[in-house]
Protein backbone atom coordinates (compact mmCIF):
# COMPACT_ATOMS: atom_id res chain seq x y z
CA UNK A 1 0.00 0.00 0.00
CA UNK A 2 1.26 3.74 -0.95
CA UNK A 3 0.75 6.06 1.60
CA UNK A 4 0.99 10.01 1.16
CA UNK A 5 3.05 11.99 4.24
CA UNK A 6 0.26 11.97 6.47
CA UNK A 7 -0.31 8.44 6.23
CA UNK A 8 -3.24 8.17 4.17
CA UNK A 9 -3.39 5.01 1.79
CA UNK A 10 -3.51 6.44 -1.44
CA UNK A 11 -2.98 3.13 -3.86
CA UNK A 12 -3.95 -0.53 -2.50
CA UNK A 13 -3.14 -3.72 -4.64
CA UNK A 14 -4.75 -6.48 -3.03
CA UNK A 15 -3.12 -9.74 -3.00
CA UNK A 16 -3.60 -13.12 -1.83
CA UNK A 17 -2.70 -13.90 2.18
CA UNK A 18 0.39 -16.34 0.83
CA UNK A 19 1.80 -14.22 -1.85
CA UNK A 20 4.84 -12.09 -0.93
CA UNK A 21 4.01 -7.98 -1.05
CA UNK A 22 7.42 -7.88 -2.61
CA UNK A 23 6.24 -9.17 -6.10
CA UNK A 24 3.85 -6.59 -6.45
CA UNK A 25 5.88 -3.89 -5.89
CA UNK A 26 5.86 -2.89 -9.85
CA UNK A 27 1.61 -3.26 -9.38
CA UNK A 28 2.19 -0.29 -6.63
CA UNK A 29 4.45 2.06 -8.42
CA UNK A 30 1.99 1.63 -11.50
CA UNK A 31 -1.05 2.15 -9.93
CA UNK A 32 0.36 5.80 -8.00
CA UNK A 33 -0.56 8.95 -8.77
CA UNK A 34 1.30 11.83 -7.02
CA UNK A 35 -1.01 14.97 -6.89
CA UNK A 36 0.79 18.32 -7.97
CA UNK A 37 0.61 21.38 -6.16
CA UNK A 38 -0.56 23.42 -9.57
CA UNK A 39 -3.19 21.53 -10.32
CA UNK A 40 -1.64 19.94 -13.77
CA UNK A 41 -1.59 16.23 -14.17
CA UNK A 42 -0.35 13.83 -11.24
CA UNK A 43 2.72 12.57 -11.19
CA UNK A 44 3.61 8.65 -11.84
CA UNK A 45 6.81 8.13 -10.44
CA UNK A 46 7.26 8.77 -6.45
CA UNK A 47 10.61 10.93 -5.56
CA UNK A 48 11.78 8.30 -3.05
CA UNK A 49 10.50 4.76 -1.85
CA UNK A 50 10.68 3.87 2.13
CA UNK A 51 10.42 0.43 2.35
CA UNK A 52 11.44 -2.06 4.66
CA UNK A 53 13.37 -5.04 4.69
CA UNK A 54 11.15 -7.71 2.86
CA UNK A 55 11.77 -5.64 -0.37
CA UNK A 56 15.40 -6.04 -0.23
CA UNK A 57 16.49 -7.57 -3.76
CA UNK A 58 18.08 -7.13 -6.49
CA UNK A 59 14.88 -6.95 -8.74
CA UNK A 60 12.84 -4.50 -6.99
CA UNK A 61 16.21 -2.41 -6.84
CA UNK A 62 16.80 -2.04 -10.04
CA UNK A 63 13.34 -1.77 -11.03
CA UNK A 64 13.32 1.79 -8.89
CA UNK A 65 16.34 2.55 -10.52
CA UNK A 66 15.00 2.39 -13.76
CA UNK A 67 12.62 4.44 -12.84
CA UNK A 68 14.33 7.01 -11.19
CA UNK A 69 13.02 6.33 -8.19
CA UNK A 70 15.31 6.96 -4.77
CA UNK A 71 15.02 3.79 -2.63
CA UNK A 72 15.86 3.87 0.78
CA UNK A 73 15.60 0.01 2.18
CA UNK A 74 17.59 -1.47 4.72
CA UNK A 75 19.27 -4.59 3.65
CA UNK A 76 18.98 -8.15 4.87
CA UNK A 77 20.92 -9.70 7.37
CA UNK A 78 21.62 -12.10 5.07
CA UNK A 79 22.49 -10.10 2.22
CA UNK A 80 25.02 -8.62 4.28
CA UNK A 81 26.66 -11.61 5.41
CA UNK A 82 27.10 -12.97 2.33
CA UNK A 83 28.30 -9.64 0.69
CA UNK A 84 30.96 -9.78 3.24
CA UNK A 85 31.95 -13.54 2.73
CA UNK A 86 32.43 -12.72 -0.74
CA UNK A 87 35.17 -10.00 0.18
CA UNK A 88 35.90 -7.78 -3.01
CA UNK A 89 33.49 -9.46 -5.38
CA UNK A 90 30.68 -8.72 -2.96
CA UNK A 91 30.53 -5.12 -4.43
CA UNK A 92 29.51 -2.36 -2.17
CA UNK A 93 27.31 -1.86 -0.07
CA UNK A 94 23.50 0.11 -0.72
CA UNK A 95 23.19 3.45 0.06
CA UNK A 96 20.77 3.98 2.35
CA UNK A 97 19.10 7.36 3.99
CA UNK A 98 18.89 6.89 8.17
CA UNK A 99 16.92 9.90 8.45
CA UNK A 100 14.75 9.57 4.87
CA UNK A 101 13.97 5.80 6.79
CA UNK A 102 12.53 7.32 9.79
CA UNK A 103 9.53 8.27 7.59
CA UNK A 104 8.43 4.69 7.52
CA UNK A 105 6.64 5.10 10.41
CA UNK A 106 4.03 7.01 8.55
CA UNK A 107 3.07 3.65 6.98
CA UNK A 108 3.27 1.71 9.75
CA UNK A 109 1.22 4.31 11.73
CA UNK A 110 -1.67 3.55 8.90
CA UNK A 111 -1.05 -0.15 9.01
CA UNK A 112 -1.96 0.14 12.94
CA UNK A 113 -5.09 2.65 11.99
CA UNK A 114 -6.09 0.34 9.28
CA UNK A 115 -5.96 -3.33 11.55
CA UNK A 116 -8.16 -1.40 14.48
CA UNK A 117 -11.11 -1.81 12.15
CA UNK A 118 -11.81 -5.55 12.61
CA UNK A 119 -12.61 -6.60 9.14
CA UNK A 120 -9.81 -5.42 7.76
CA UNK A 121 -7.25 -7.07 10.77
CA UNK A 122 -9.48 -10.22 10.52
CA UNK A 123 -10.69 -11.25 7.05
CA UNK A 124 -14.17 -12.41 7.20
CA UNK A 125 -15.07 -11.34 3.80
CA UNK A 126 -14.88 -14.28 1.01
CA UNK A 127 -14.39 -11.63 -1.86
CA UNK A 128 -11.18 -10.19 -2.59
CA UNK A 129 -13.75 -6.95 -4.21
CA UNK A 130 -15.32 -6.96 -0.78
CA UNK A 131 -12.45 -7.12 1.36
CA UNK A 132 -11.03 -4.12 -0.84
CA UNK A 133 -14.16 -1.92 -0.73
CA UNK A 134 -14.00 -2.06 3.48
CA UNK A 135 -10.43 -1.21 3.29
CA UNK A 136 -11.05 1.84 1.04
CA UNK A 137 -14.31 2.47 4.01
CA UNK A 138 -11.97 2.44 6.50
CA UNK A 139 -8.98 4.37 4.71
CA UNK A 140 -12.08 7.01 4.07
CA UNK A 141 -12.92 7.26 7.43
CA UNK A 142 -9.25 8.07 8.78
CA UNK A 143 -8.70 10.46 6.07
CA UNK A 144 -12.02 12.46 7.14
CA UNK A 145 -10.54 11.91 10.94
CA UNK A 146 -7.27 13.79 10.25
Amino acid sequence: MAVDAKGRPRSIVLTAGQVADTTHLEAVLDDIAVPRPDGRGARRNPDQVLADKGYSSKANRELLRARGIISTIPERADQLRNRKNRGNAGGRPYAFDRDAYKGRNVVERCFNRLKQWRACATRYDKLARNYRAGLVLASIFIWLRT
